[in-house]
Formats: structure tokens, C-alpha cells, sequence
């Protein structure tokens, strides 16, 4: 057996040991299989150094301003007004309630990065809507559920700089492999395939169960929606522009002006920037200003310690394994081992979106970017997936995968719990949804479909 397949045995068994027979934090699971491994690979020497390279990842910052971000928007408020917009566009139409859980779910799931408390904030609203049009209560949960773990995939997410950082930090590629805003292109260009795969299956649930549109007396009026919520309607626009500019004009506008290195740190700095300025944003727009004064806003990120802390303790962790790996060569000795099996680029995507399902049921999806994104991205583009693309499917293999699949799907629970439904139909009605995501992975992955920025 390949030391490689040894050395991730060791750490899928502490993970799974610690985190889901014990119930601790995954990120303890995650330093107790780093020290394990330096234990058992005598590397103890080289532990500095590791340390090092989990520290200096300048990614590592920008996912924790977007989750400061996200703790920002979610407290505030502020795009609820956006999804009020959407839900006045979209009500009237048959399954309208479906529709809007869809879109407004994978809006703000994008923006607030937590699967769960997607959910139960947009969840609130579109599943007794839903119920009321006439969706079975297990239709209504799962609907909602898998519309806002699309979140998990759909920039400004966290576990999207935790994919680039998959990609960038590996020798073959290096940082200036792809700027962030040609990255993110190719991930919107993904995330709209799996957004119309929800919305196909919307529809066929709706033509099934005969349901009905929303009463005209629970739509609010487009106009008055609109004057209310026009100002959230701009946080997208704050937060996307300056990625698609970049896309767009950087080679021709800002490298002609900032030269070549300047053009290459604006696009490196974008990502910290971007979410520094729609959190002021967010401040100013803000209705209830108590909410954002310097003491509240103070006592929000302390509260919010809990939800960052574990998010940034897996990446650093995780990012030290990486280094370790590296200099075991794990990345290579698993490559070589799948190439000793003779899988052509269809079994080498089936076995990984198989092996990732089964992970994402026992291990959170951010973990297992950090942890086997490198692995994943070397393997699939040996057998002809472009590594960009590998790239930025990770977010949705692990993260959105790891979110719709029981027993880790904490997405359904959340959705059962609001739309009040029975567990075992739930359970199976979900299961249409999750043999969806797994076909979907398995077709853009075999590059059957056109992406956006590849």
C-alpha cells in the first residue's frame, strides 16, 4: 500500500474518531492529525516551517474578512430588502415560492456563507410560502436546503479562496497561475448550471404535485418593495464589479496605467478589499443604526468569534498538512497510485465525486478543500480536466455536496425543522436532489457543458 493512502488513512480515521464519535471541533481533529503525522513521519524538525506556510497564505486573511463580512450582513439585515425584491418578481408565476427560495437562497447563501443560518434566515420566509402554494412540507425543506448550500459555491464564498489557494499554492501552478477575478468568472460560470439544474427540478416538482402560485395578497408590491430595497439590491453590485472589471480590462486598462506587478497586486488585493468596503456599505445602508454603532458592532464580531474561529483554525491546520504532504510527496504518490489503476477522465471524475460524497457525509466540505483539494485538482487534471475548472468545482464537490448529504447536511435538519416535515420523507424525497448534484458534478466536470471564463 502507497505511504501516501497510510498517511490520509490516519487522518481520515482522527477526524472521524474526533469529530464524529467524540462531537469536538473539527478543527481539533484536524491539529491532532498534523501532530500525529509529524509523529509519525519523524518530521518534528520541519514543524516551524510548516507553521510558516500555513501563516503567510494571504488567502487565509481574505476569508477572514469576508467571514467578519458575513457575520455583518447577516446581523444588520440589509439584504433582506433584496430578497423582498425577488419574491415580487418572481411570486406571481406557478411555483413562484419554489422559484424565489432558489434564487433568494443562493443570493444570500453566497453573501453569508453559512449554510444553516441561510436556511433558517431566507428559509423563514420562502418555506411557509412554499407550503401555502401547495409544496409538501418535504419538498419545501429540501428546496430551500440545497438552494442555499449553492452558496458554498458561489463567490464571495470562504470556501472559494480556500479552493484558489488549493490551486495556487501547488508547485505546478504557482500564484500567478490565475488572478482571483478570472477565478471567480469561472465559478459564477459553474454555479449558474447548478442554479438551473434546482430550477429544472423546481419546475418537474411543481407539474407533480400541481401546485399553485402565491396568493396575490402575500406579494408585495414591486414598486414599493423596490423603493424600499433598492440600496441592498447594490451590495452584489459592490462586491462583484470590481472582479468582473479586473476580468475585463486587466491587461488592457489597468496594466497599461499601474504596469504589470501593479496590475497583479490590485487583482491580489481585491478579495480583502472588496469585503472591507460592502461592510461599510452595509453599515451606512443599515435601517436600524443601534445596530451598527461601534459598541454593537464590537459585540457582533465578538459573538461572531465562534463562527469564524473553527472556519480559520481548519484552513491554517489544513494548510500546514498541505506543507507536510508536499514535502512527503503525497500529491505525487497518489497520483502515481491512480495512474497504476488505468482510469480513463470519466472514472478518475466518478471515483472523485464518489469518494467526496462519502467524505462530505462524516467531514465538513471547508475541510476537505484545504485538506485534499491539491490531491483532487493533480489527479483530475492528469486526466485531461482543465485545473482551473478542478479548482473551482472543489467548493462544489465538498462545500455544497458536504451540506445537502446526511448525516453532515445540516441544511435538511434546518429545513425540517421550519417547514415541519417527517424525517424519513424528507430523507427521501432529498435523495432526488443529492442524485441531481452528483450527476451535475459528474457532467461539468467531463467538460460537457460550456463555462464562463474557460
Amino acid at each position: 500500500m502507497p505511504a501516501a493512502l497510510i498517511y490520509l488513512g490516519i487522518m481520515l480515521a482522527v477526524i472521524i474518531v474526533w469529530f464524529l464519535l467524540l462531537k469536538r471541533p473539527v478543527y481539533e481533529a484536524v491539529l491532532i492529525s498534523f501532530i500525529l503525522l509529524l509523529t509519525v513521519t519523524g518530521t518534528w524538525g520541519n514543524v516551524l516551517g510548516y507553521i510558516d506556510t500555513g501563516l503567510k497564505t494571504s488567502l487565509l486573511y481574505s476569508m477572514t474578512a469576508f467571514c467578519a463580512m458575513s457575520i455583518l450582513l447577516t446581523k444588520t439585515k440589509v439584504i433582506d430588502s433584496a430578497i423582498a425584491v425577488i419574491l415580487a418578481l418572481l411570486g406571481r408565476v406557478t411555483g413562484g415560492a419554489g422559484y424565489v427560495s432558489v434564487v433568494a437562497s443562493a443570493f444570500m447563501g453566497a453573501l453569508s456563507g453559512s449554510g444553516p443560518g441561510n436556511v433558517m434566515a431566507t428559509g423563514s420566509i420562502t418555506i411557509p410560502a412554499m407550503k401555502r402554494s401547495g409544496f409538501p412540507p418535504e419538498l419545501a425543506a429540501n428546496i430551500e436546503s440545497n438552494a442555499s448550500y449553492l452558496g458554498n459555491m458561489i463567490p464571495p464564498s470562504g470556501n472559494i479562496t480556500a479552493a484558489l489557494g488549493a490551486l495556487t499554492g501547488m508547485a505546478a501552478y504557482g500564484e500567478g497561475y490565475i488572478s482571483q477575478a478570472e477565478f471567480w468568472i469561472v465559478l459564477w460560470g459553474c454555479s449558474l448550471w447548478f442554479i438551473l439544474q434546482r430550477l429544472i427540478m423546481v419546475f418537474i416538482f411543481c407539474k407533480h404535485y400541481k401546485v399553485a402560485p402565491m396568493s396575490k395578497d402575500e406579494l408585495p408590491g414591486l414598486k414599493e418593495t423596490f423603493k424600499k430595497g433598492w440600496q441592498g439590491l447594490l451590495l452584489p453590485v459592490i462586491i462583484l464589479l470590481p472582479f468582473v472589471l479586473d476580468y475585463f480590462f486587466k491587461s488592457t486598462f489597468f496594466t497599461a496605467r499601474l504596469g504589470k506587478d501593479g496590475a497583479k497586486f490590485m487583482s491580489s488585493s481585491l478579495l480583502i478589499f472588496i469585503g472591507g468596503l460592502a461592510s461599510i456599505y452595509a453599515v451606512i445602508i443599515a435601517k436600524d443604526k443601534k445596530k451598527v454603532t461601534p459598541h454593537a458592532i464590537a459585540r457582533m464580531f465578538a459573538d461572531g468569534i465562534k463562527t469564524i474561529a473553527p472556519a480559520i483554525g481548519v484552513c491554517v491546520f489544513g494548510y500546514m498538512i498541505g506543507a507536510l504532504f508536499t514535502d512527503l510527496g503525497v500529491t505525487d504518490e497518489m497520483l502515481t497510485f491512480m495512474q497504476g489503476l488505468n482510469m480513463g477522465r470519466f472514472g478518475a471524475v466518478l471515483f472523485i465525486c464518489v469518494v467526496t460524497c462519502l467524505l462530505g457525509m462524516v467531514i465538513p466540505g471547508s475541510s476537505l478543500v484545504v485538506l485534499f483539494g491539491p490531491v483532487f485538482i493533480t489527479i483530475l487534471a492528469s486526466k485531461g480536466t482543465s485545473p482551473v475548472l478542478a479548482a473551482a468545482m472543489l467548493p462544489c464537490i465538498c462545500g455544497v455536496m458536504c451540506g445537502i448529504t446526511p448525516p453532515l447536511g445540516l441544511g435538511m435538519y434546518a429545513g425540517m425543522s421550519l417547514a415541519g416535515s417527517e424525517f424519513g420523507k424528507t430523507f427521501k424525497n432529498n435523495l432526488w436532489w443529492v442524485a441531481a448534484q452528483f450527476v451535475m458534478e459528474v457532467v461539468v466536470l467531463m467538460g460537457f457543458l460550456p463555462i464562463l471564463g474557460l
